[in-house]
């Protein structure tokens, strides 16, 4: 089975073909930061944003800062090792590639918007120094760092470690943090600023999709292999953690709007965090939590483009074509 101990190396007969193709579409969806053009987004800084909108993209690009290496660091201690299927170990090395593509993005994000070097290096440490990225840290510990010592998944407890782990991988930090964070950039977008962050983001977004749905995938794959893994005592668990998330990241969203944002509030946002944290709890099995409505239809907009169009033409940002269908089931 697929957390099997040990490290199978044989790709053919291929067991789970899926995972393959996930590996290949991604293959083919390669961009590079030098694409990105920042040079609009300087002038919107010094001349457009508000004292407000300011703090709230000094903020975010703190928080850019850590997140990704959060996310690489789990995939390289935590899940690789345990998801024993070459094919799908395929799709996780060039994920973690993706991984450090986007922190070289966030660096040259940060490098260009903070240009003070003390504040820049604050940005860095923002786990330290900022304490609604603090916070957010310490869920990530909570939720993931549980199997880090684990060398093997022997019993039914390690097991249910490890699908805890990448329920909260995929569900809430690339399924709710990141992308709430995207909303924030779209919602400036939406006012005509930070094209270029904007721009470099929707090649985030796509990855950051691409990242869920093989995850999700996996754990799909579990519950066929393993079902008596997901009991109740799981689903309470899952339940628990993604309200703890959304408790999360509305305490950032007061911190990121509390200069007063023309256009959004913090009420909205935590209605958009409801709706994204029912999504994710839909696509585990699980019952709706908080019924709320996206309040935001520039990211209905946005959802719609991305997932629609990304595999049916060639993107221009993109150096390789991509051809074929993939559907994506789910809505951010």
């Amino acid at each position: 089975m697929l957390l099997d101990p040990g490290f199978n190396l044989t790709l053919r007969p291929m067991k789970y073909p899926a995972f393959y193709e996930m590996y290949r579409n991604a293959i083919k969806n390669t961009w590079t930061v030098e694409e990105v053009d920042f040079s609009s987004d300087v002038t919107d800084l010094r001349s457009k944003l508000t004292l407000a909108e300011r703090h709230l993209i000094n903020r975010l690009v703190a928080f850019f800062a850590t997140g990704d290496s959060i996310v690489a660091n789990n995939l390289v201690l935590n899940l690789y090792k345990h998801i024993n299927a070459p094919e799908a170990r395929m799709y996780l090395s060039r994920q973690l590639y993706e991984e450090a593509l986007h922190v070289q993005f966030y660096l040259t994000l940060l490098d260009t918007y903070i240009p003070d070097l003390k504040e820049r290096e604050q940005a860095f440490q923002a786990i330290e120094n900022i304490p609604s990225i603090r916070t957010k840290a310490q869920f990530c510990l909570k939720w993931m760092d549980s199997i880090q010592n684990l060398e093997t998944l022997n019993t039914h407890e390690e097991r249910r470690q490890f699908v805890l782990n990448l329920i909260c991988f995929a569900a809430c930090i690339e399924g709710l943090f990141f992308f709430a964070a995207f909303a924030y950039v779209y919602f400036l977008r939406s006012r005509g600023l930070l094209h270029g962050l904007a721009g470099g983001t929707n090649w985030v977004f796509r990855d950051e999709s691409c990242h869920m749905a093989f995850a999700f995938e996996v754990v799909e794959t579990v519950r066929r292999e393993d079902p008596e893994l997901f009991d109740d005592r799981m689903m309470n668990d899952i339940r628990t953690m993604i309200e703890e998330a959304v408790d999360c990241e509305t305490q950032f969203a007061e911190d990121l709007l509390s200069g007063g944002v023309p256009g959004m509030s913090v009420a909205e946002m935590r209605a958009y965090l409801e709706y994204i944290a029912d999504q994710r709890l839909a696509i585990l099995g699980l019952p709706k939590r908080f019924g709320s409505r996206n309040p935001f239809p520039f990211m209905d907009l946005q959802d719609v483009q991305e997932l629609a169009n990304f595999f049916e033409r060639r993107v221009s940002a993109y150096q390789v074509g991509v051809e074929g269908d993939v559907v994506f089931d789910m809505a951010f």
